[in-house]
C-alpha cells in the first residue's frame, strides 16, 4: 500500500495516520505516569480532607520541605534616604586658611573637613588635625548659612576639638552607645569628602571590626570603630551613624596602607571629651603615671610571663600615682577594679572613665604572684 515518489515521502490512508496519533498520544501517557508516583492514601481527621494534608516524599522522611527565601532584588533592599534627611542637618562643613612655615618661606594653605553640631548653642566636634595651625576657620551649615568659628578646645590625644559658632536653636546630634554596635551592623558615614560642593557625601558600610588600635601619622587611637564604608579625605569630622541615626562614632582616621576601610572614635570615647572641652577648655582625665604595651602570646613566652593578656609596664615617672603605690616596670596589670584590661586599648578606654581623684584596685602579676593595689589617680596635665 506504500506508494514511493521521487523525494522519498512514505504516503498513509487517513486510517493508518490516526492509528499512528493515538499510539504516540498512549505512550506519551504512560511516561508521564511512570515518572509521577501514585499518591498515598493519607488519614484524615473528621472533616479534613486528604488533600490538605497530603505530604510530599520529603515531608513523608522527616524533612522539611519549605521554600526557599527569594532572593533580594534590588526592589527590596531598604532605602536610607529618610535616616540621611535626619541626620544631614547636624552634619557641617568646615573649611580652615592656615599659616605654613618652611625653610625661608611661608604661605597660606587651604584645608576641608566635617563637623557635627552637639548643641543648639553652636558647638560643634570635629578633628583636631582639621583645625590644627588654623588662623581661619569657616563653618557652612546645610542650609548654606556660613559663619566664622572659634575654637573652644582641643584634645590632641583623641584627635578631637570643639569649636563654636554664633548661632542658635541649630539642631544638634543625637549619640547613641557604641557597646551596643555589633561587628556586621549596618552604618553610614556622612562627610564633606574631599570637599565637593553640593552637600555631604553619604556612603554605606558595614562595622569591621571593634575596639582597634590604629597607629596614624597623628598617633596612636584608642578604641576604634573599623567600618568598610567608604571615608575620603575630607570626611574627617563627620559622623559615623547607626540604622536609628545615633552617631556611634567621629570619623576620625585613613591608614595610608589600608584598601578599603575607615575608622572611626566610638562614642564611648567622644561624649566625654565633647562634655569636657565644652566645660572645661580642655580634655581633663585621669593620670595613672605609667606607659605600658600589650602583653601577646609572643611577648609572653619571649619575657616568661605567666599570664598571656594584660598590659607590661614599660615605664613610669618616679613621682606618678602607679610608683608612689608600689607598682613597678615589668609588672602586667590585668585589671582594674574587677575589670579585666586585656589590652592597652581597653585599659585606657576603662581608665578614662574615672574621676580625678578617685582611688582604683589595680590587679598586677609580677614573678606569677598576684596583687591588687589602691591607687589614687592625679590629674592628668594638659596636652
Amino acid at each position: 500500500m506504500f506508494q514511493h515518489t521521487g523525494r522519498d515521502r512514505v504516503a498513509r490512508s487517513p486510517a493508518a495516520t490516526i492509528a499512528v496519533l493515538l499510539l504516540v498520544a498512549f505512550l506519551a501517557s504512560s511516561a508521564c505516569t511512570a515518572q509521577s508516583p501514585p499518591a498515598t492514601p493519607v488519614a484524615t481527621e473528621p472533616g479534613e480532607s486528604a488533600a490538605a494534608v497530603q505530604s510530599s516524599p520529603a515531608q513523608a522522611n522527616g524533612q522539611a520541605n519549605e521554600a526557599p527565601p527569594p532572593p533580594a532584588t534590588l526592589a527590596s533592599l531598604p532605602s536610607i534616604a529618610d535616616l540621611v534627611d535626619q541626620v544631614n542637618p547636624s552634619v557641617v562643613s568646615i573649611a580652615v586658611e592656615s599659616l605654613n612655615r618652611r625653610l625661608f618661606v611661608q604661605f597660606d594653605d587651604e584645608g576641608a573637613g566635617t563637623g557635627i553640631i552637639v548643641s543648639p548653642e553652636g558647638h560643634i566636634v570635629t578633628n583636631y588635625h582639621v583645625i590644627q595651625s588654623s588662623r581661619a576657620i569657616k563653618v557652612t551649615l546645610p542650609s548654606g548659612e556660613a559663619y566664622d568659628a572659634t575654637v573652644v578646645g582641643v584634645d590632641r590625644l583623641t584627635d578631637l576639638a570643639v569649636v563654636k559658632v554664633d548661632a542658635q536653636g541649630l539642631p544638634a546630634a543625637r549619640f547613641g552607645d557604641s557597646g551596643a554596635v555589633r561587628v556586621g551592623d549596618w552604618v553610614v558615614a556622612l562627610g564633606n569628602a574631599l570637599a565637593l560642593k553640593g552637600g555631604p557625601t553619604v556612603t554605606l558600610g558595614i562595622v569591621s571590626a571593634r575596639g582597634r588600635t590604629a597607629d596614624t601619622d597623628r598617633g596612636v587611637l584608642y578604641d576604634m570603630i573599623q567600618t568598610d564604608a567608604a571615608i575620603n579625605s575630607g570626611n574627617s569630622g563627620g559622623p559615623l551613624v547607626n540604622m536609628s541615626g545615633d552617631v556611634i562614632g567621629v570619623n576620625t582616621a585613613i591608614l595610608r596602607q589600608a584598601q578599603g576601610i575607615g575608622f572611626a572614635a566610638s562614642s564611648a570615647v567622644v561624649v566625654p571629651v565633647i562634655e569636657s572641652l565644652i566645660e572645661n577648655g580642655r580634655a581633663v582625665r585621669p593620670l595613672i603615671g605609667l606607659s605600658a604595651d600589650d602583653v601577646t602570646p609572643a611577648r609572653a613566652h619571649q619575657l616568661n610571663l605567666s599570664v598571656t593578656e594584660g598590659v607590661i609596664v614599660t615605664r613610669m615617672a618616679d613621682d606618678g600615682p602607679a610608683y608612689l603605690a608600689g607598682i613597678r616596670v615589668g609588672d602586667v596589670i590585668t585589671g582594674i577594679d574587677g575589670i579585666p584590661t586585656p589590652d592597652m586599648a581597653r585599659f585606657l578606654t576603662l581608665l578614662w572613665t574615672y574621676d580625678v581623684g578617685t582611688v582604683i584596685e589595680v590587679e598586677h602579676v609580677r614573678d606569677a604572684d598576684v596583687s591588687v593595689t589602691p591607687v589614687q589617680l592625679a590629674e592628668r596635665p594638659a596636652s
